[in-house]
């Protein structure tokens, strides 16, 4: 995972792998920390390569929603796979992030 500020003051948070029980600590201290420390008016947490993301990894990007909307910054998803696109669709949350409701024009361009 790593985490970078655009010239425009976006903050681009970019996940690789899964988002799961054993993985998601290291994205709610990255998205903790950046939205504390920067305090973007826009972050967007990159799914490109993320292969796999069950309830807990969906639970943390709701709560970072809520945590980044607390304090005044959108968070959006952006280049969801296909099988992590679903899953937000299935639970009704792909328009909470951002993300059209459509799987074949799934990626996010701010």
């Amino acid at each position: 995972m790593t985490t970078r500020r655009r010239a425009d003051g976006t903050t681009v948070v970019d996940v690789r792998g899964s988002l799961d029980a054993s993985t998601v600590d290291g994205l709610r201290t990255a998205l903790r920390d950046t939205l504390h420390a920067d305090r973007p008016r826009l972050m967007i947490v990159d799914l490109m390569f993320v292969t796999f993301m069950d309830s807990i990894g969906i639970a943390l990007l709701v709560a970072g929603h809520e945590s980044a909307r607390e304090q005044g910054t959108r968070l959006v998803l952006r280049n969801p796979s296909e099988f992590v696109h679903r899953q937000l669709r299935i639970v009704g949350l792909a328009a909470l992030f951002g993300l059209p409701s459509d799987v074949n024009t799934h990626s996010y361009r701010p």
